[in-house]
């Protein structure tokens, strides 16, 4: 799917234009979902769980809290839904401190770079909690990108709900339309799409075999996404004073 033909129309108006970029972290920014299903395959054996390759994909983008209180709920576990978290959450924060490979998608930082130097806001939404998120934009260098933070924790509903996006647009100052989500996962393009967001549906075959076909267009790499960018209808922000001096 060609970027122009799908924003074929858009022009620059300030209703349709691009006016801000919203990622989600985990396989958008970082390959971290295959160091999260071992630990998650550890913690459902642990708990008991017999998962299936499926089901455990189908978990993907979704908060810590709904992955477990539907997990328990389908294995009919006996243990509560805070015990589980709580086990879970030390494994990954440990795991994931302790990691040496963490390191941003090849070619995300040019993308990310570039956003900025055409004042276009960017922010990162993410099931994950905030201090999961902090530890990993720290680690990857990433934060410097991110003054803006969203969080699963900070909204009522998870996705696929559209509350995180809706969130974050507030939070920029955008309208969602104006918005552009970039997710890997069935939950996350559902999200923003369901926010009224435009959708690119990032491909990263270590999210498992996601159904992105929601997506307003998919992109295998930010190589190619590069390729594409003068075609998208983004429109920056006029930079500020202290940005100029």
């Amino acid at each position: 799917m060609v970027a122009n033909k799908v924003f074929d129309g858009l022009g620059e108006s300030k209703v349709d234009s691009i006016q801000a970029v919203i990622f989600d972290m985990d396989g958008v920014l970082i390959d971290s979902e295959p160091i999260y299903f071992e630990i998650e395959r550890s913690s459902f054996a642990h708990f008991g769980a017999k998962m299936t390759e499926e089901e455990h994909h189908s978990y993907v983008g979704v908060t810590l809290e709904s992955m477990w209180r539907q997990v328990l709920d389908k294995h009919r576990l006996t243990v509560t839904v805070e015990e589980a978290l709580a086990y879970h959450q030390h494994n990954v924060m440990q795991t994931m401190l302790a990691h040496p490979m963490l390191t941003a998608i090849p070619s995300v930082e040019r993308w990310l770079s570039w956003l900025h130097e055409q004042h276009i806001p960017i922010a990162v939404a993410s099931s994950s909690p905030r201090a999961l998120i902090d530890l990993i934009m720290d680690k990857t260098g990433l934060g410097k990108y991110f003054e803006i933070r969203m969080t699963g924790e900070e909204v009522t509903n998870g996705k696929p709900a559209p509350d995180i996006f809706l969130a974050t647009a507030e939070m920029i100052g955008a309208s969602p339309s104006n918005c552009l989500v970039i997710e890997d996962s069935r939950n996350g393009v559902q999200a923003a799409k369901s926010a009224g967001m435009r959708c690119i549906g990032y491909r990263n075959p270590g999210s498992g075999d996601q159904d992105l076909s929601k997506a307003d267009l998919q992109i295998s790499s930010y190589d190619e996404l590069w390729t594409l960018k003068e075609t998208l209808p983004l429109k920056g922000r006029s930079p500020s004073l202290s940005e100029i001096n």
